[in-house]
């Protein structure tokens, strides 16, 4: 797992350290913008999911380069149960490959891919999803 730090949506700080060997495996999601139907679809496809990704052993987290107070609305309003970090500097994105060049009505501009990276207890890279169903994404995991 690429070494990252980083805030949560409440503000406290993140570090890649904290989610090795801590005895699960670590799904971390990446995502465009808070509050879009693509995004919102994929967060609570992972919401409605998570007693059976948590019972897999999994710990979701989920990123974006929207504010540490952008991710708090988001989470709140969706009743999201899990984390979302704030990498509004897009290092993180970088370091994980999910930020890059994207065409959006024929014009190409950089930004993030929608990617999901699924690491081991010890932060081995097991799995990456590179083209999510946003509707599905928990199904997509599991499989």
């Amino acid at each position: 797992m690429p070494s990252f730090e980083v805030v949560d949506q409440d503000g406290m700080t993140v570090r890649s350290e904290d989610f090795i060997g801590k005895g699960k495996k670590t799904i971390i999601y990446f995502y465009p913008k808070d509050n879009t139907s693509g995004c919102t679809a994929e967060a609570c496809s992972l919401r409605d999911n998570y007693a059976a990704l948590t019972e897999a052993g999994y710990n979701v987290v989920g990123v974006s380069k929207d504010s540490a107070k952008s991710h708090a609305g988001f989470r709140a309003k969706y009743e999201l149960p899990f984390r979302l970090l704030a990498d509004t500097t897009t290092r993180m994105l970088q370091d994980f490959g999910a930020w890059g060049e994207k065409k959006m009505y024929g014009k190409a501009t950089m930004g993030t891919l929608r990617r999901t990276f699924i690491f081991d207890e010890n932060g081995i890279l097991e799995r990456v999803i590179e083209k999510v169903d946003t509707k599905n994404a928990a199904s997509q995991i599991l499989e």
